[in-house]
């Protein structure tokens, strides 16, 4: 053999998809790229008629839970996904977060497409100053994200490391499939009203892809979970149900700001309980809130089931771009994770 062709030690290994070591990381880049859509191929104009007649105090309510949802998206985005990635088990995770990552940017712009679409360049300025200044939204932000930033000492055992980790699949699963929810009420009670229709749109594939985003997270949390003892795993609980009670406080105060003027707050506030205890079946855990389905505005609930829209996609941008149809939403959405 020449000295060319002699074989040297790996310095980089190349991604092979032919070797799965997790076939929901298959399955998972399989769904989210099937899934994929851009906020420019969905008409909002055609959404201005309705927002015209509007009173104003919805329309203020409307795009202040835009603005919120902007922030979460932009967290996500430049960080949640993005540390995700150093715990990952298998090179095709890491794929699957770079996928998600990406999406979560795209959730972030499609707000900017309905603001750019609704609202004037004062109005805007407006919004983002009010969300970057408002001190529920910052408390969320900065709450989710101590535990994006929190590492593990440099003298830290592979334990020690897992449970940093675990801790930042927790705050993700919580933001993604809970804190979402206050602003995801909106538009669904619009859209369950057939109103402000291809903004809802937007919403709902937003929704489709947390729905899978949550559930893969989820389940990678529930693959180093189930390492711990049974008293870390005690120990762990409690922390994890501190957690949400702490983030649901600051929601209940966040969704009183946004919704007491038209009265929406006791609804809202059914919408993100319900989906609370759907991030904790996400993370393979017992609910914590009594409220289910049968709880929430069935309005609302109509809303995220509600079949796509029939506005013509292929008119927006030709033949060659073809939009997955979005789905309703279900428990088995909730549920591709481990069984205990």
């Amino acid at each position: 053999m020449s000295e060319q062709n002699q074989k040297v030690s790996t310095y980089y290994s190349a991604i092979n998809w032919n070797a799965i070591e997790d076939a929901l990381d298959k399955h998972t880049w399989e769904k989210l790229t099937s899934q994929f859509w851009l906020d420019t191929r969905i008409p909002v104009s055609n959404d201005l008629d309705d927002w015209r007649k509007l009173p104003k105090v919805e329309q203020d309510t409307f795009a202040k839970a835009f603005a919120g949802l902007t922030l979460l998206d932009t967290l996500q985005s430049v960080d949640g996904a993005e540390v995700l990635k150093a715990d990952a088990r298998t090179p095709q995770e890491i794929a699957c977060f770079n996928n998600i990552q990406f999406m979560e940017s795209v959730h972030a712009k499609s707000y900017s497409t309905i603001f750019s679409t609704l609202n004037t360049k004062a109005e805007i300025e407006e919004l983002f100053d009010w969300v970057d200044t408002n001190s529920f939204m910052q408390k969320k932000a900065e709450i989710i994200n101590s535990y994006y930033e929190a590492e593990a000492p440099a003298d830290a055992s592979e334990h020690e490391k897992l449970i940093v980790g675990l801790k930042k699949k927790v705050a993700s699963v919580f933001l993604e499939t809970c804190l979402f929810y206050s602003g995801f009420y909106t538009p669904l009670w619009y859209l369950g009203n057939n109103k402000m229709t291809n903004s809802a749109e937007i919403i709902k594939l937003i929704i489709r892809d947390e729905s899978v985003h949550g559930t893969y997270i989820g389940y990678k949390f529930q693959l180093g979970f189930n390492e711990l003892t049974d008293e870390e795993q005690s120990e762990f609980k409690d922390w994890m149900y501190d957690l949400l009670y702490t983030l649901y406080e600051n929601e209940e105060a966040y969704s009183h700001l946004l919704y007491d003027e038209i009265g929406w707050t006791d609804e809202v506030l059914k919408f993100v309980r319900y989906n609370a205890n759907k991030a904790l079946m996400n993370l393979g855990q017992d609910p914590l809130f009594p409220d289910t389905a049968a709880d929430v505005n069935s309005v609302v609930m109509n809303g995220i089931s509600t079949s796509s829209s029939n506005h013509d996609f292929f008119s927006q941008v030709g033949n060659s771009y073809l939009l997955g149809e979005v789905e309703a939403m279900s428990d088995e959405d909730y549920m591709i994770g481990l069984k205990k």
